[in-house]
């Protein structure tokens, strides 16, 4: 029997595509039940051409359900997911409430499957940023192992919500028009037409949480904890698609075509690099599609055994919903339902 799903926080960003990458691969379900806050509840969404009514997230609601995906605050995953895994049910979190909890498998379908088999009722998705890298990374290691890694990312406004997305279309709208810029309410500054060097709020070590994100998650989900890592998390003007510059250092010495023959071999990620011909991927040139992409592949001149690449992916699909979706799909396959 197709299970019953729950998706909390459908009305919102990664809620909307969910509904649209479930539809596009024909998600098997015996039941679909849309929830969120009350504020939002009683609004209409529809899926597979029919109307569904939102409903407030209740405890019914959530028990009731195989699946629930959960795209909402920290403290909605920390409410729900009790309930879920106390129901004998499973969660997939697009947040990051549980994803550094030893019991709780991070997960890209593509790299490490393999631990869903452990999972416990809840399994985490990546933060949107660490999904690309770790797929690049997982690949290009199959050459030789790492030993550090260091990552600029320039980040979509979608990433932080609709209400990043309006501010940003607000104070482009003002600027085309010659009309004062609206002074920001989501971002410390303004985002049109800057770069703004912070991710999420700073830890006491000068680091962004976001930053702090990607190391752990990375690690993890790699089964490296040991690996050496920083990152500078940057929000940059962009509606969606995240990027980001990467340094990958290894053991030994790699060649740029084993580099790349590991690359094409790697499920979910393509290799878009011939920048003679101005070939590489951009958040706008990938937007919308469930794969993670990397390009400008080049040997690092200043350290030993490195490389450079660049990496982009759409960050509301596989780094969000895309991932979700994959993740049901892989326990379906594998039986742990």
């Amino acid at each position: 029997m197709d299970p019953r799903v729950a998706v909390i926080g459908a009305t919102g960003a990664v809620g909307d595509v969910f509904l649209r990458v479930a539809e596009e691969r024909n998600f098997p379900m015996s039941e679909l039940r849309l929830l969120a806050t009350k504020r939002s509840a009683g609004k209409s969404l529809t899926f597979r051409g029919k109307s569904i009514t939102v409903e407030e997230t209740t405890a019914e609601a959530v028990a009731g359900a195989d699946i629930v995906f959960c795209s909402a605050t920290s403290e909605a995953s920390r409410l729900w997911g009790p309930v879920v895994r106390e129901a004998g049910h499973i969660m997939i979190d697009d947040g990051s409430a549980y994803r550094m909890e030893a019991n709780v498998p991070l997960v890209i379908p593509e790299v490490n499957g393999d631990d869903l088999e452990w999972h416990e009722g809840i399994v985490s998705i990546p933060n949107c940023t660490t999904t690309p890298l770790a797929m690049a990374l997982a690949a290009m290691r199959r050459v030789a192992p790492l030993t550090r890694v260091t990552a600029a990312t320039y980040q979509a406004v979608s990433g932080t919500g609709s209400a990043a997305v309006e501010e940003l279309r607000a104070q482009l709208t003002a600027f085309g028009r010659g009309e004062p810029i609206p002074a920001p309410s989501v971002y410390p500054h303004q985002i049109a037409l800057n770069v703004i060097p912070q991710v999420d709020s700073f830890e006491e070590d000068g680091f962004t949480k976001e930053e702090s994100k990607m190391r752990n998650e990375t690690r993890k989900i790699l089964h490296a904890p040991d690996l050496r890592f920083a990152a500078t998390c940057a929000r940059v003007p962009t509606m969606v698609g995240h990027a980001e510059a990467v340094h990958a250092e290894f053991a030994s010495e790699v060649r740029l075509e084993d580099l790349r023959e590991a690359l094409r071999a790697q499920p979910g990620l393509e290799l878009m690099d011939d920048p003679a011909h101005n070939v590489y991927p951009t958040p706008l040139n990938t937007a919308g599609d469930d794969r993670a992409f990397v390009g400008r592949l080049r040997i690092d001149p200043s350290a030993d055994h490195g490389v450079v690449f660049w990496c982009v992916s759409d960050n509301l699909r596989k780094g969000a919903a895309t991932n979700a979706i994959q993740i049901a799909e892989e326990l379906i396959r594998r039986g742990k339902l």
